[in-house]
């Protein structure tokens, strides 16, 4: 598998990621994560749904909580034709426990802590930690990425504005 180094850091230690990079105008790989209750999820499930995949190391620390409950109050301003997938290693259970305590309802939480297969076929797994880079990926209506933000410092949050924006662009035209 290939591995890419000085594209994110943990408080400046450079991190390497495992897989190929995904850019604006690839085909959103598919995938098959565990729920909450573990079900299988794919993004096939959301065809003909804009997708924002909110990637985050782990839900339990304080940037990924911020980061987690933001998408959560702007998921329901973008409607029922977006979808908000929050993508992480930590264990279905401990999503499902967080989601209750946090109050989360409309970013449905997904682990990929079996074999970190979404995290090598996004190119967002860190090899170090074994966890997933902070990033936001939008997938259109067709799974076709179109827009993509990899966060450099892994403690930093997102962009939110420019991922909301371009969730948006695709539901409104």
């Amino acid at each position: 598998m290939k591995e890419r180094t000085g594209l994110i850091t943990f408080q400046g230690m450079p991190l390497t990621l495992v897989g190929d990079g995904l850019s604006a105008g690839d085909k959103a790989p598919d995938f098959s994560l565990l729920d909450n209750d573990l079900g299988p999820v794919s993004l096939s499930d959301f065809k003909g749904k804009v997708c924002l995949l909110v990637t985050v190391p782990s839900l339990d620390t304080p940037v990924c909580d911020v980061e987690t409950r933001r998408f959560n109050e702007e998921a329901s301003a973008l409607g029922a034709d977006v979808a908000v997938l929050g993508i992480s290693m930590d264990l279905p259970f401990a999503q499902k426990r967080w989601c209750g305590a946090a109050g989360i309802e409309q970013v449905k939480t997904l682990s990929d802590h079996r074999d970190a297969a979404f995290g090598e076929a996004y190119g967002v797994l860190v090899k170090e930690l074994r966890l997933l880079a902070r990033a936001v990926f939008v997938v259109d209506q067709q799974g076709t990425i179109r827009y993509e933000q990899l966060v450099g410092e892994i403690v930093n949050e997102p962009d939110y504005e420019a991922a909301l924006s371009a969730a948006k662009k695709l539901v409104n035209g």
